[in-house]
């Protein structure tokens, strides 16, 4: 059966992945994204409504993360107005050890709408697509808790599951956490990058406050200053967060992509020997 489905965030890391993917389907597809026609911006609630007319489901992905202030109030909305649409159901990406985003979590959970509840890990893809790949690109990071372990998880994994439970009621109201098959640290990440590129690459583990004050010296917005320090010093220091989880073969049946396997995959893009951009 063909469905109407909502992605928000469809040009993001993850929305773009599932966009395709049930495209690929045969599924008719509508990107949540101030660009399109009709738009869908967070911060104008008066657009939401014809984003979501005619659409049966809908994956949430929230930008930039729900752990930050006005998330809380923006999701309850949403599902408010996902209710006057009648949307059957929605999937919410949310994060791993993250109690702002649970509070959302929450929202959708009791709202009446069938859905499940996607939290992720860090992703392989902050190395390649997000705020990690420009320092790998000038050959030189600096990061603090240089050694604290996570198990990434693959942006691919995470799309192929959100499908799954979009298009399957045997997933509604699961929270499923998915993370990649092994722990590894910063400075063991940025080893094996600098290895199958070929190119050397500094690290130096350096102090949270150090890191946060680069970041207003280079005059990076004050809400994403606040958004990576709370993520450093609250979501990537928690031990629940350094736990590997097996939702993913669960979900999908098959193992979860390896760090490796995403090195391999990413190398041949050349990304990560592109010049920086000025």
């Amino acid at each position: 059966m063909k469905n109407n489905i909502l992605v928000l965030g469809g040009k993001g890391k993850t929305g773009r992945r599932v966009a395709v993917r049930l495209s690929k389907l045969g599924h008719n597809v509508r990107i949540g994204s101030r660009s399109e026609t009709p738009a869908f911006d967070w911060d104008k609630p008066e657009t939401w409504a014809k984003a979501m007319e005619g659409m049966d489901s809908m994956y949430i992905t929230f930008q930039p993360d729900l752990a930050v202030p006005g998330a809380f109030e923006a999701i309850q909305g949403l599902m408010e107005e996902a209710k006057r649409q009648n949307i059957q159901k929605v999937v919410l990406l949310s994060g791993k050890g993250e109690n702002e985003a649970e509070r959302c979590e929450q929202v959708v959970i009791d709202s009446g709408v069938a859905n499940t509840i996607v939290r992720a890990s860090w992703f392989n893809q902050n190395f390649s697509e997000s705020f990690f790949l420009e320092p790998i690109q000038q050959g030189f990071v600096a990061l603090p808790h240089a050694d604290v372990e996570v198990p990434y998880v693959d942006a691919d994994d995470i799309a192929d599951v959100v499908v799954e439970a979009l298009l399957k009621e045997e997933h509604n109201g699961e929270i499923y956490e998915l993370t990649g098959p092994r722990l590894l640290t910063f400075r063991e990440v940025i080893h094996d990058i600098s290895k199958i590129t070929g190119r050397e690459i500094g690290f130096m583990p350096i102090s949270l406050a150090d890191y946060v004050k680069a970041m207003e010296d280079q005059g990076v917005p004050a809400d994403y200053v606040w958004l990576i320090n709370y993520l450093f010093a609250e979501v990537l220091t928690n031990p629940d967060n350094q736990v590997i989880k097996r939702d993913i073969e669960k979900v999908l049946g098959r193992k979860p992509t390896d760090f490796s396997e995403y090195l391999e995959r990413t190398v041949t893009t050349g990304i990560w020997n592109e010049p920086v951009k000025a």
